[in-house]
């Protein structure tokens, strides 16, 4: 759409990036009692992964607090299998994919690698298998790439952001 300003229209060109919502997405998101549910258990869980953290860390480098640390694990788990269905289901009101929709591919991608290795230290932990400080440097693994997958979720988000306050303010030009 032309703004009238040629520096403008220029730079758009230049830096367009594909919208992360249709039109159409950006309502079944801002509609959705899946958008709030999401907002509340994205910090839960980041809150839940700190005090793990510090726990798990706790118990390598002094030997103490093992049973802390194994439930705080447990715990993180069971909050990453929340938001991880709960995600599922916002993804398919609003993108109509279960999971994979392509504006987030690759979180989802790299959201199973996460799961993957939170479930290898269920696994680990139920079965018996592996010391305890194995296990723990595992969860360390696990919440390595937690937190890998949580900052490619804040990066898109704001994203989003970012691109909204600029179709807002090319809305402003184009109507003054």
């Amino acid at each position: 759409m032309w703004s009238g300003n040629p520096v403008l229209e220029q730079q758009t060109r230049r830096t367009a990036v594909p919208p992360l919502y249709t039109p159409e997405q950006k309502l079944r998101r801002d509609s959705t009692v899946w958008t709030i549910v999401q907002g509340v258990l994205a910090p839960l869980q980041f809150a839940i992964f700190v005090v793990s953290a510090v726990l798990v860390v706790r118990y390598l480098l002094t030997g103490e607090g093992a049973v802390a640390a194994t439930v705080s694990i447990v715990v993180k788990t069971i909050a990453l299998y929340t938001i991880m269905v709960t995600g599922s289901i916002w993804e398919k009101v609003v993108f109509d994919r279960w999971l994979f929709a392509d504006a987030f591919f690759w979180e989802d991608v790299f959201s199973f690698l996460v799961l993957a290795l939170h479930t290898a230290y269920l696994g680990m932990l139920v079965g018996g298998l592996g010391t305890e400080r194995g296990r723990m440097l595992l969860a360390l693994a696990a919440y390595a790439t937690y937190a890998i997958n949580a900052t490619q979720f804040l990066l898109k988000l704001r994203a989003a952001r970012l691109q909204e306050a600029a179709e807002s303010a090319r809305r402003r030009m184009v109507a003054a």
